[in-house]
């Protein structure tokens, strides 16, 4: 995957270590990152999926001791960079955890939370800018006539289309999803699954899943990290039915368990 040109790039990631105090958590890590696809990272827990994942956007930086080597560039800049504006990165960078977390507000006022921090206050561009992302995020047609209801009385699946909604909001270049369904039931996670085929059309998706099944339905390139190194990475049905490497081939197969 490191033949893709500068042009068909969302990230580039160069020689990224990471450390935790005196322990390492990711080793030598070099790869490309495709726009407008949905890129996976799979392994076995504690393998550094999401770490990785979280360098994109800096997240780490809130963990005390956390240092970080070589570079992660967002379209040729390197976020690591000093002059980087954090809060700007991230507005760029959108992020979805494993639990929902809408905030303790309507479903309006959690979609243009980001929007107002950045001066939005004309209610129309609010209004059109709530309808678009709930659209986008397939949650609409479920919650147009309850929006100014708190975001808790929605179901678990409904929450997190609504963090969806949120983090889009704000039209971010990229999406990070760390584990996004690991807390939904079957039925709301097939709709994730089938919202992020949708969402790849305007962002550059990355995705750590400890389901595999799910990183083949899902994602068009798939990462298998382990131990802190990236160990193969290319597109996904290469990955899942001729991987080069014996390592990937032992995991996709279930020779050895999480």
């Amino acid at each position: 995957m490191n033949y893709l040109s500068d042009e068909q790039t969302a990230i580039a990631i160069e020689n990224l270590n990471l450390y935790y105090g005196d322990k390492q958590a990711l080793d030598d890590v070099s790869m490309r990152i495709p726009k407008g696809q949905v890129t996976a990272f799979i392994g076995p827990s504690g393998c550094g999926k999401s770490t990785l994942l979280r360098c994109i956007n800096r997240m780490n930086d809130l963990i005390e001791g956390c240092t970080v080597e070589g570079k992660v560039k967002l379209h040729g800049g390197n976020v690591y960079h000093p002059k980087v504006d954090v809060a700007t990165l991230r507005r760029r960078v959108g992020m979805v955890f494993q639990r929902p977390n809408p905030f303790p507000k309507s479903i309006y006022e959690n979609v243009v939370y980001g929007l107002r921090l950045q001066g939005i206050k004309n209610s129309r561009n609010l209004d059109d800018a709530v309808e678009r992302s709930l659209r986008a995020a397939a949650l609409w047609d479920e919650v147009k006539d309850r929006l100014h209801e708190n975001a808790f009385g929605l179901s678990g699946g409904q929450q997190q289309r609504l963090v969806i909604a949120r983090a889009i909001a704000i039209e971010p270049e990229v999406l990070l999803l760390d584990e996004p369904t690991s807390a939904l039931d079957p039925i709301s996670t097939l709709t994730i699954e089938e919202l992020i085929n949708d969402l790849k059309t305007k962002y550059t998706v990355v995705i750590v899943t400890h389901n595999m099944q799910q990183a083949a339905r899902v994602s068009d390139h798939t990462a298998f990290i382990h131990l802190g190194k990236l160990v193969e990475y290319a597109d996904t049905d290469t990955i899942f039915t001729s991987p080069i490497e014996k390592q990937t081939e032992d995991y996709i197969t279930g020779r050895y368990a999480d």
